[in-house]
């Protein structure tokens, strides 16, 4: 065989070897759970105003039960149905949770073995059969007719993947990692006003701390002392101080700032009865279950339909003419729901070991005489004039006017202010921390101290 022939067989098998090998060759497949990678979770959610209900179901492990959190637009108003249909002031992050599950991609897929479901946490904690370990935090949100607009499980935090966490629909076995900006709360305090007397300790001018015990079997009321505090330019001061007496600026301090940044806890329903009367509306009579009700949260009417309480009463003025008046009642033990709600709670019981929070019976109104009425001019003739005419006694009366129309936009804020706070005010029992209550139930000798002795001057 010449040279040319051999050339051109081996060229010839090298050409059949290179098309088997191209031909046997594996195939390169792409798995079927990558092919939606990247894309929604919820491809029909985009609007998060179409959201009107987020529930929410963390898992305890300790009691092997599942805690459900809903809130939900009801009767033209948002409201917590675990807590008495209590307001959702917090609605705005409804809106917020609901534009963060939008966002939801499946970013990278990770498992489609349920058996990995345990160690990325995200077995539904509705999930009867399964474990204590790997449950997740399953969020629903629905829309206006019930339709569930999403509905997924977040688990764990990828590791190693700052903001990331493990996600898979309910129905599905499908694990993906997911960016996950959304702030998912179910404390009863993250949804509601918090802030409970919403006022400023700057304006507050005088505390009275009325410091008595009810006999609850005769509704006697024993009067220990009536303690107050007023702020006088600029420097408080209190009834009955002896000479070398002062009130403590720091103790002070501490219970504005306690005023200011007072919190609700938890929260129950009064009776219509006793809402209906504070809110003077027609129909306010009460009942012995009204009374009763009064009685197992610590109030009481005495004969002369005095409202008073077994743990006294605080009363809060402020320099606008809102008063407030804190009555503290019962103690309230447990945790959880039971002080938020009172589910399961067993009035009267606790343990020394149960967090020992307190019921609070809170009334707000107005005080006309808070503010003295200014002069009002003795004419009015400025008004018929352009001011290039007034005389020096027209620029006077107009400055009266201006001062007595700002007293009068002034009274009638607070006029309104307080009729809004008694009106929300009305409907609960609220439940404050009990160290909250401590701070708030001082008596004279725990804010009136000796004067500091004057420093000798040096010779």
């Amino acid at each position: 065989m010449d040279e040319n022939k051999k050339t051109l067989t081996l060229i010839g098998a090298a050409v059949v070897l290179a098309g088997l090998a191209l031909l046997l060759a594996p195939k390169r497949i792409t798995p079927e759970a990558f092919l939606d990678q990247g894309a929604p979770f919820f491809p029909e959610f985009t609007d998060p105003n179409e959201a009107t209900s987020l529930e929410v179901i963390d898992f305890d492990s300790v009691s092997g039960t599942a805690r459900p959190f809903k809130v939900e637009f009801a009767d033209g108003r948002w409201s917590i149905p675990s807590h008495h249909n209590y307001p959702a002031d917090g609605k705005d992050r409804l809106a917020k949770t609901a534009a963060g599950v939008i966002g939801i991609k499946k970013d990278d897929f990770r498992s489609d073995n349920v058996a990995d479901h345990e160690a990325c946490g995200v077995i539904d904690p509705l999930d009867a059969a399964a474990g204590l370990n790997g449950r997740g935090q399953r969020v629903t949100i629905r829309g206006g007719s019930g339709q569930v607009l999403s509905d997924v499980i977040f688990g764990k935090a990828v590791e190693g993947r700052e903001g990331f966490r493990f996600a898979r629909v309910p129905d599905q076995k499908r694990v993906y990692a997911v960016r996950a900006n959304v702030d998912i709360s179910t404390e009863f305090k993250d949804w509601i006003e918090s802030d409970l007397l919403q006022v400023d300790k700057v304006k507050i001018d005088r505390i009275q701390l009325r410091d008595y015990s009810i006999n609850e079997r005769t509704l006697s009321i024993d009067q220990r002392e009536n303690f107050v505090l007023e702020q006088k330019e600029g420097v408080w001061k209190a009834n009955n101080l002896k000479s070398d007496q002062q009130v403590d600026s720091a103790k002070m301090q501490s219970l504005l700032t306690t005023l200011d940044d007072l919190t609700i806890v938890g929260v129950r329903p009064k009776p219509p009865g006793i809402s209906a009367s504070l809110r003077k509306a027609e129909g306010g009579q009460l009942s012995q279950a009204d009374l009763l009700s009064l009685q197992s949260a610590g109030f009481y009417l005495t004969r002369d339909g005095q409202l008073m309480s077994n743990e006294g009463e605080l009363q809060v003025h402020t320099k606008d003419g809102v008063n407030y008046t804190l009555r503290f009642g019962e103690v309230v033990y447990g945790s959880g729901l039971a002080v938020t709600a009172g589910t399961g709670e067993r009035p009267g019981e606790g343990s020394s070991g149960a967090s020992q929070n307190r019921y609070l019976f809170l009334t707000a109104e107005f005080d006309p005489g808070s503010v003295s009425e200014p002069k009002q001019p003795t004419s009015t003739a400025f008004l018929n004039k352009p001011d290039s005419l007034w005389t020096e006694a027209d620029r006077a009366d107009k400055s009266l006017q201006d001062a007595h129309d700002r007293w009068q936009r002034n009274r009638e804020t607070s006029r309104t202010t307080a009729e809004t706070l008694n009106a929300r005010f009305a409907g609960w029992y609220y439940v404050i921390s009990a160290e909250s209550f401590q701070k708030l139930r001082l008596q004279r000798k725990d804010i009136v101290v000796k004067k500091e002795d004057k420093p000798k001057s040096s010779e």
